[in-house]
């Protein structure tokens, strides 16, 4: 496994875990890499920010709003939290 790969795998996993308040783990693991989370998991705008400042405690990273357009996707908050 290339440190790229277990990269995205710990990133993935952290977003997983920030919304399992949200989600069972069966929506997770059927949720599309490329749908979109907020209408897929009927998220509103708290339900987000929640999300966010748990993904940001998980991770260890400050997340800004600037930021959050970045987290739409399961694809896309793991380029961003892997830093692609």
């Amino acid at each position: 496994m290339t440190s790229q790969t277990a990269a995205r795998e710990l990133a993935l996993a952290a977003i997983h875990d920030a919304l399992g308040g949200f989600a069972s783990e069966g929506e997770l693991n059927s949720l599309g890499p490329d749908e979109n989370l907020r209408e897929a998991l009927e998220l509103d705008s708290i339900d987000f920010l929640s999300f966010v400042e748990h993904l940001s405690t998980v991770t260890g990273h400050r997340i800004e709003e600037d930021d959050y357009r970045r987290l739409s996707t399961l694809n896309s908050c793991v380029d961003f939290l892997t830093g692609r």
